[in-house]
């Protein structure tokens, strides 16, 4: 049956090249979620992730520009965690730079990467407060937090099952890591505002 010979050919050519590029977009993903890693901790770090922060844009370009002609790959769960990681990258970065979020289409990831990035995003403002806090600055370690509670809120605008967004997850370690971070703040401040009271009536 030479139609079938032809078919079979055919599918196995596409096949062999899809799988090559399954193993190049796996690499790919796993570099991508390593760069960001390290990017987040130069951030913490105040350390300048300039030249970290290209490679890293470099390499989540290349990968899409291999996946664009295979979305089905492009929204497997490897790919869609490294560009998730690279979002949260882009967001910690732009709340520290501008005080606001980018898009989704000027970071250049999906919906739901960039969402689930965001609820990720609330765990590095967490740890931002905390350090400000060490320092002994309440006013940047409650603007970290106010910036914690506008992602919470626009997170739980979305009630979705899980088939098309896991969210709800994200959303309760949110509220979780919101609650905590409320009660060091407050804490702090507190004991700032007395040490302060303390100072004032020493120096009388």
């Amino acid at each position: 049956m030479r139609n079938l010979d032809e078919a079979v050919a055919k599918i196995e050519i596409e096949l062999d090249e899809k799988d090559q590029i399954r193993e190049i977009a796996l690499k790919s993903s796993r570099a991508i979620i390593r760069l960001a890693g390290g990017a987040l901790k130069g951030v913490h770090r105040d350390e300048d992730v300039g030249a970290h922060l290209s490679e890293l844009k470099d390499e989540v370009s290349r990968l899409s520009s291999l996946l664009a002609e295979h979305p089905d790959l492009a929204h497997s769960g490897y790919v869609e965690s490294a560009f998730q990681e690279f979002a949260e990258v882009c967001i910690t970065m732009n709340i520290i730079k501008e005080d606001d979020v980018p898009l989704p289409e000027e970071v250049g990831v999906g919906s739901v990467p960039y969402l689930l990035a965001l609820g990720d995003t609330v765990g590095e403002l967490r740890r931002l407060s905390l350090e400000a806090l060490r320092r002994g600055d309440t006013v940047k370690a409650n603007h970290f937090l106010d910036r914690m509670e506008d992602l919470y809120h626009a997170l739980i605008r979305f009630n979705y099952p899980d088939a098309v967004v896991a969210i709800r997850h994200k959303q309760d370690v949110a509220r979780s890591l919101l609650e905590k971070t409320r009660g060091d703040v407050a804490v702090a401040s507190s004991a700032k505002r007395l040490h302060d009271r303390l100072d004032k009536y020493m120096e009388e």
